[in-house]
């Protein structure tokens, strides 16, 4: 663990990628400075802003002014706000407005938004022309400490979540956390779920630092930018070493194979966000692993009582407009990326801190797990 940082001292992290790294760079009031990181990182390049409807009305003529004062060229397309724009339809309003800015392969897209934008706009960027550079300007909690970092783009298809993207990395990523203040409690709480699963699946001693420091995250203290620095350097460290998820990156989707059955059930819908969706499902992998003799009920209570605190779902009960049946749920696990030649993989855990990869889970389990809790 790190000492905390002192309150707007900005920190960078590298994700070394060799010719393909870059920086993420972390603190207040870094959005005014999008046009000058730019300018030197790409001198003569014009920009096109992706944003939607609630982040261009709180950040966008920001982003813009710190772009014109750089002397860039910059046009905005904006999408409707919500999990329900990382869909084909808006895909291509993207890449056809790109293209209608002209904007070349010399240019950068700007990627201004939590994890859905990240998402649309990078899989736009990696699309139009055959490969566009862009950069992340993530103003989610969510979105800073895990999905604008490691070049996950994609949308949704009917059949799943993330199941059409591709692997683009940005060259780029300012995490301004003064934009974090500006978001409602439940999105910050959706993404601070982020924050605890880092811990649980490799660091200890950043569980025990969260279940003291959660508040003076929330509120905004130096515990904040610490917070988030640790999650980067924990991921740009993971991804350095498997980009494509080949192996150990597997293990930051704790969570999320339990987790995306039940934000598909709810129709990625405002019933359940993300990042509770992944509260849940770690809840749930204790759980399992418990079930399984891997890890202690004491431990598995430890972890749901923490994001209980923080006011997060926990139980099956807790999603809004009622559970859905086993036989759904199963369907949807069936469709994770993780999946083998049929077989289901899971990230289960040891305990906080161990998280692992287990292969060829049998789906009679999950399945009996999953009625017994959706009984409960």
């Amino acid at each position: 663990m790190t000492a905390p940082l002192r309150s707007g001292e900005p920190v960078t992290v590298n994700v070394a990628l060799a010719d393909r790294g870059y920086d993420i760079v972390i603190g207040r009031g870094l959005l005014a400075s999008l046009g000058t990181r730019i300018a030197k990182l790409r001198p003569g390049a014009r920009t096109a802003i992706v944003t939607d409807e609630t982040v261009a009305k709180l950040h966008r003529e920001a982003a813009e002014s710190a772009l014109k004062s750089a002397a860039i060229e910059t046009s905005s397309i904006i999408v409707p706000a919500g999990e329900g724009s990382k869909n084909y339809a808006t895909f291509e309003k993207v890449c056809e407005a790109i293209i209608a800015a002209r904007i070349e392969r010399n240019d950068l897209v700007v990627a201004l938004g939590g994890g859905v934008i990240g998402d649309l706009a990078g899989f736009a960027a990696a699309s139009t022309r055959r490969g566009l550079d862009f950069v992340q300007v993530p103003t989610t909690l969510l979105a800073q400490v895990d999905s604008s970092v490691g070049g996950k783009t994609g949308i949704n298809s009917a059949q799943g979540k993330n199941l059409v993207g591709a692997f683009h990395q940005p060259v780029l990523v300012i995490a301004d956390t003064a934009l974090l203040d500006t978001l409602p409690k439940r999105d910050f709480a959706a993404g601070y779920a982020e924050v605890v699963k880092y811990s649980l699946l490799g660091d200890a001693a950043f569980f025990s630092w969260l279940e003291s420091n959660w508040r003076d995250v929330f509120a905004g203290g130096p515990g904040r930018e610490h917070a988030i620095a640790v999650c980067c350097r924990a991921k740009a460290g993971i991804v350095a070493r498997d980009e494509r998820e080949t192996g150990e990156r597997a293990l930051l989707n704790l969570g999320h194979t339990f987790g995306h059955a039940f934000e598909a059930a709810a129709g990625y819908s405002s019933r359940l966000l993300h990042g509770e969706a992944v509260a849940l499902g770690c809840v749930l992998a204790f759980e399992f692993s418990a079930r399984r003799g891997l890890v202690s009920a004491q431990e598995a209570t430890r972890v749901a009582s923490h994001l209980a605190a923080a006011g997060l779902p926990t139980k099956i009960r807790d999603v809004q407009g009622g559970a859905p049946t086993v036989d759904q749920l199963m369907t949807l696990i069936s469709q994770d990326k993780k999946v083998k030649r049929g077989k289901l993989t899971f990230i289960l855990v040891r305990g906080i801190g161990q998280a692992f990869v287990e292969n060829d889970v049998d789906a009679e389990d999950v399945r009996a797990f999953l009625g017994e809790k959706l009984a409960a």
